[in-house]
């Protein structure tokens, strides 16, 4: 008799389409609008709805069916489930893919490699970015070295005065100042995607940790071209974006603070705003949560876990970033760039507090991933017991 070794177990065909899309994560509150599905879809019939707090995708086969209905799904199209980050087992799926593992449960914060503070050595990219102009500093240095050909960023509609989020592509030094510093209203970055010109371009994409989900679920789930493309992903740690909606019906409703006369924002304990003339307010957080974005309410990721890099803005320190770094391509980027003096670093130890407060809210998010969706994401840990 002649033994056989036992078959590999066969894995499951993916044959989920826009129809479990849409009734899984669309419907539910799971949807984040991070627009990997409509950039992922190769027949164009999904599209972008950004108006009234929505941002949501929506089918425009309105001839077939209803709003969860496609008729390329019917036949067996895939693309828009293998690009979201919130379908089925997503978080172990990319956890797997990017470390070779799925994070341990007190890994709050996510699998990263480093953590450090770091800064732009350039002037002007220090003046304009947020925090240091870190993000600024990376997207610059990719594009002088050859490693990127474009990024994924996002921009102030016009002269920038209705402070409306738009997607954007940064090409030049120039784009990328342009495009420096935090909005805190939702801009879907993933979406200026469908704006390059060319089909071999290399891109780096700068989103919420929503958004940086994307590259590598596309990447793990074989999405096709676009994942391709994606060479670099940072991420923004996030705890929540907020409706355009808040500038006229909070701040200039109950603080006379119009959007044209607001020249900076950024978010420490509470909304800090700065005016041109050269007034400072701050704003209570407690006050701006009702305007908080519907895809954010069950987002459980703070800490942008699926990235290259994870930088985040707490801290005691104004103009230094809190950087994870989560892959050996973002070791790699970030030891070129200190070794050509494009930034300057110390250790992430300089700042405890901000790594506690990062793991603290981590936590905190995690927990908001609803009973009805798959467990992975909302695993918590204990507390640690007090001490005396």
């Amino acid at each position: 008799m002649v033994e056989t070794e036992p078959q590999a177990e066969k894995k499951e065909r993916w044959n989920f389409s826009w129809k479990h899309l849409y009734s899984e994560v669309v419907t539910t509150g799971l949807c984040t609008g991070c627009a990997g599905c409509v950039i992922a879809c190769p027949h164009d019939v999904l599209t972008y709805d950004d108006l009234n707090g929505v941002y949501k995708p929506i089918q425009t086969e309105a001839d077939y069916g209803g709003p969860g209905d496609c008729s390329h799904g019917d036949k067996a199209c895939t693309s828009c489930t293998r690009a979201c980050p919130r379908f089925r087992a997503w978080e172990p799926d990319i956890d797997n893919f990017m470390f070779g593992r799925t994070r341990e449960t007190e890994e709050l914060s996510g699998v990263f490699k480093d953590i450090c503070l770091a800064r732009a050595a350039d002037p002007e990219l220090h003046e304009v970015g947020q925090d240091g102009g870190l993000v600024s500093a990376m997207l610059v240095y990719a594009l002088e070295h050859d490693m990127i050909d474009a990024a994924l960023v996002s921009y102030l509609e016009g002269d920038g005065s209705t402070w409306k989020a738009i997607p954007g592509i940064a090409r030049t030094r120039d784009d990328i100042v342009a495009s420096a510093g935090s909005r805190y209203t939702y801009s879907a970055n993933t979406l200026a995607y469908m704006d390059l010109e060319k089909e071999d371009e290399r891109i780096a994409l700068v989103g919420m940790s929503c958004q940086s989900s994307i590259p590598p679920v596309m990447k793990q789930r074989k999405a096709g071209k676009v994942a391709r493309r994606l060479a670099l992903s940072i991420g923004l740690l996030c705890s929540k974006t907020f409706d355009d909606a808040i500038f006229e019906e909070l701040f200039e409703a109950k603080y006379g603070l119009r959007k044209a006369d607001i020249k900076k924002m950024n978010i420490k304990g509470v909304f800090q705003i700065w005016m041109h003339n050269g007034d400072y307010h701050e704003v209570p957080l407690k006050e701006c949560h009702q305007w908080t974005r519907e895809g954010c309410k069950m987002c459980p990721d703070f800490a942008a876990e699926h990235d290259d890099f994870s930088l985040v803005v707490i801290g005691k320190y104004n103009d230094w970033t809190l950087t994870i770094v989560r892959t050996d391509a973002g070791r790699d980027l970030m030891e070129r760039m200190l070794a050509d003096g494009v930034i300057q670093t110390r250790p992430g130890d300089d700042d405890p507090e901000a790594i506690a407060l990062m793991h603290k809210l981590s936590r905190r998010s995690r927990k908001r991933w609803p009973e009805f969706a798959l467990p992975e994401p909302g695993l918590v840990p204990p507390l640690p017991p007090k001490t005396a």
